[in-house]
């Protein structure tokens, strides 16, 4: 696959990123070349590779996965502009 420079122009504008028309074409060269590592990845052999968390071994630290209120309603609620009975006030948007 090649990006010429008037889809690397389409790109540019999806990510709203402003890039004068001289600069297209070296915008274009690095799509091709980040398009050509992606392929090089490809090729490589993963069969049996096991997925990895770090490099290093270890396992993901966990905790006891419980509901709880959070126990911290009346720090949340401090800074409201307009509070009550324990939850936000705001104002009626829809008739």
């Amino acid at each position: 696959m090649s990006i010429d420079t008037k889809t690397a122009a389409k790109v540019a504008k999806l990510a709203r990123i402003k890039v004068e028309d001289e600069a297209l074409p070296a915008l274009a060269n690095e799509f091709n070349n980040i398009l050509g590592f992606i392929e090089q990845l490809n090729e490589v052999d993963v069969e049996g590779v096991e997925p990895m968390t770090s490099v290093t071994p270890m396992r993901l630290k966990r905790r006891v996965d419980e509901v709880t209120d959070g126990g911290q309603q009346d720090k949340v609620l401090k800074n409201a502009p307009d509070a009550r009975e324990g939850f936000f006030a705001v104002p009626k948007v829809v008739e």
